[in-house]
């Protein structure tokens, strides 16, 4: 059961995101991170409240906290002047947080466990990620004692590509080829439908882009392949184990750029703004896995998340579990015992993308606008992690659905 409502809730008052598209290849290929950035938080301070309400004025803000994987030690320097380009005024903080693919979802944490001590009423959580400007395949190696580190097996799994993390998966839990295209497949069938039908539109805040020596705005997701089928997967060979593999370009996460950010108060702040309240975040979990299979780490770090909310699986109406691989997604939906169709309802990082240090602030804004369509209550996110985590959240709608009926407290 949910707890009831407290004037130190760490509430959701506005959650958007840039499009995604593919790295090097798509249409924000050529915009720095610091671009992508001040988009999101121009756009998150423009949509609090939703239509109709007044959006929050950049003063209010007291903290930021920004997600980023790739980007070099001056990347901090990056956000701070992203978020003053944004309109947000040197008076507001900002840190920079990573924790690999979670790091967007971190960040909102981090901001919900300072409003929820009392540290600050009014911040926002973001990430952001160009994989255009910073390839993850060009990363330096971690500056250990090497000799000491190859005395200690698992520390030296850490190094493990995730693409190898994913076709251990695969052999470790017999996983079929076949199957993997299927659900990389109807990940591409459920975003085009998504996108197709203005799903997106509602999440996504345009991004102003120079080319071609003019301007023009950038507001649809590029990655997704409308037509594409598991008999299309199939012909593609695999990357990492080309004799025996499963895991393919086809069934894998797209390398992306984008931003998100979100908006959170205090629900004493949001009450005496008069700004709707669209979420509650109810908790968070990070949890540890072997760093060889660390693709298994949503199926760890759920069912600790939703013992912290005091709810069962079943009460969730959607999940946002992160795409990486075809392999530990499925894996982990089929180890919950999840019903499929509550799992990523809009497609995820297959079709959508990636962008890693965006990831999790992206995959709030898509859960919110999800729940609202559905009249939903509660919703999960989570992600693998790489070196071998997994992290989950869980938020409640402020709305509560009249169908949806919570269960007693216990463990998956």
């Amino acid at each position: 059961m949910s707890s009831p409502p407290s004037p130190r809730d760490a509430v959701i008052v506005a959650a958007v995101r840039t499009p995604l598209c593919r790295a090097r290849k798509g249409a924000l290929a050529g915009t720095p991170p610091s671009t992508l950035l001040t988009a999101a938080l121009r756009g998150v301070l423009s949509g609090a409240g939703g239509p109709g309400q007044p959006p929050c004025p950049p003063s209010a803000v007291e903290d930021v906290c920004v997600g980023n994987v790739l980007s070099p030690v001056s990347g901090a320097v990056g956000a701070r002047m992203a978020q003053l380009a944004a309109g947000i005024p040197h008076t507001a903080s900002l840190s920079t947080v990573n924790r690999q693919c979670s790091s967007g979802l971190q960040a909102v944490a981090n901001i919900a466990n300072a409003i929820a001590s009392g540290q600050i009423e009014v911040g926002i959580g973001a990430g952001v990620e160009s994989m255009s400007t910073h390839n993850m395949a060009k990363m330096p190696p971690p500056d250990v004692d090497w000799e000491a580190m190859k005395g200690a097996a698992e520390a030296m799994e850490c190094l493990v590509p995730m693409g190898v993390t994913s076709e251990n998966v695969s052999k470790k839990y017999g996983l079929r080829r076949a199957d993997l295209d299927a659900f990389a497949a109807e990940s591409h069938r459920r975003a085009s439908a998504a996108q197709a039908g203005g799903k997106f539109d509602e999440e996504i805040v345009p991004v102003l882009v120079t080319r071609d020596g003019g301007s023009a705005f950038v507001s649809r997701d590029d990655g997704i392949r409308p037509g594409t089928t598991a008999s299309v997967l199939s012909k593609l060979r695999p990357v990492f184990d080309r004799e025996t593999g499963s895991t393919t370009a086809g069934n894998s996460s797209q390398m992306t750029d984008g931003a998100a950010a979100v908006l959170l108060m205090s629900r004493a702040e949001a009450e005496r703004r008069g700004v709707a309240i669209l979420a509650v975040w109810r908790s968070f979990a990070v949890r540890g896995v072997p760093p060889a299979v660390m693709g298994v780490g949503p199926a760890v770090a759920i069912p600790v998340a939703l013992d912290k909310s005091g709810i069962l699986k079943e009460d969730v109406d959607v999940y946002e579990i992160n795409e990486a691989f075809a392999s530990q997604a499925s894996w982990c939906v089929r180890e919950l015992g999840l019903d499929a169709a509550r799992v990523n309802p809009n497609g995820g990082a297959i079709a959508l993308g990636h962008p890693l240090g965006c990831t999790g602030a992206r995959q709030i804004a898509t859960l919110i606008q999800e729940l609202l369509r559905q009249g939903g209550r509660y919703g999960v996110v989570s992600m693998c992690i790489g070196t071998g985590m997994g992290a989950a959240a869980v938020i409640e709608m402020e709305s509560r659905s009249p169908n949806s009926k919570s269960k007693s407290k216990s463990n998956l």
